[in-house]
């Protein structure tokens, strides 16, 4: 495997964990996503195949508002983040 297919595997890998992370904070900090992630969980196999991606667009929404909503409420800090996770990928990049 050459090095830019490894690359591209490994930034996958990393954006893949880092929304899996996101997800679990939010989930931490927010009791709808909280009862999203326990519904999928707890549900029947056969059923949860069948509605898939109605799951996964009503979760995603779900997350899309609670990181709206988390964002609004804490702007000093999501901006504090931002610049950092900015700052970070430029000194990644040299």
């Amino acid at each position: 495997m050459s090095l830019v297919r490894k690359r591209a595997i490994g930034d996958a890998l990393i954006s893949m964990g880092m929304l899996c992370v996101l997800i679990a904070m939010l989930a931490a900090f927010d009791g709808r996503v909280r009862e999203q992630i326990s519904m999928r969980v707890s549900g029947e196999p056969a059923a949860q195949v069948a509605s898939a991606e109605a799951t996964v667009r009503n979760l995603a929404s779900v997350v899309i508002l609670a990181a709206r909503d988390q964002g609004i409420e804490h702007a000093p800090l999501v901006i504090f983040v931002l610049a950092a996770t900015v700052l970070l990928l430029f000194m990644l990049r040299t």
